[in-house]
C-alpha cells in the first residue's frame, strides 16, 4: 500500500457539511443560540481548534512526513496532541467547523456535525488505521491500542 486510498482532501467533508448547513438554514431556519454564550464558545472553539490543528501540522512537517492522506506517510507521529488523541487534526478541524457555525449561526452546520463525525471516520479514518496498520504494523497496533481515536 503506498497511500491510505482517500483522494480528496479531508477538509472537503468539512466544508461540504458546513456548506449544506448553511443551505439548509436558508431553506428550513432553525433558531439561533442566544448570542453572547455562542459568541464566547465560538471564540474558545475558534482558538482551540486553531491550537490543535497547526500544532499537529507542525509535528508532521518536523517529522519530515506529509499529513495529506493521498501522499505516503514516512513517520509515525506520537508526541504532542497525538499522546492524546490519534486525530487531531480531524478533531482540530471539527472544533474550528463549530466555532464558525457558532459565529455565523449556521444552526443546521451543529445539527449536522454527528453526521460530519461519522463521514470522516468512515471515509478517512478507518482507511488511514488500515493503512498505517500496513505501513507500521505492531508499532501503530500498541499506538492505537493505547491512544483513543478522537478524544
Amino acid at each position: 500500500m503506498k497511500t491510505s486510498g482517500i483522494h480528496f482532501p479531508p477538509p472537503l467533508l468539512y466544508v461540504s457539511h458546513f456548506l449544506l448547513g448553511m443551505l439548509l438554514d436558508r431553506w428550513i431556519p432553525l433558531p439561533a443560540l442566544p448570542r453572547a454564550p455562542s459568541r464566547l464558545l465560538a471564540a474558545a472553539l475558534l482558538l482551540a481548534g486553531c491550537g490543535l490543528t497547526f500544532w499537529s501540522l507542525w509535528l508532521f512537517w518536523r517529522a519530515r512526513t506529509s499529513p495529506l492522506p493521498m501522499r505516503p506517510t514516512t513517520a509515525l507521529v506520537r508526541s504532542g496532541p497525538y499522546r492524546w488523541t490519534r486525530n487531531p487534526m480531524y478533531l482540530g478541524m471539527l472544533l474550528l467547523y463549530l466555532g464558525v457555525a457558532l459565529l455565523f449561526d449556521v444552526t443546521w452546520a451543529l445539527v449536522l456535525a454527528p453526521a460530519l463525525v461519522v463521514f470522516v471516520g468512515r471515509l478517512v479514518i478507518a482507511k488511514e488505521e488500515r493503512y498505517l496498520e500496513v505501513s507500521f504494523g505492531d508499532e501503530y497496533r500498541r499506538y492505537k491500542a493505547r491512544v483513543r481515536r478522537w478524544i
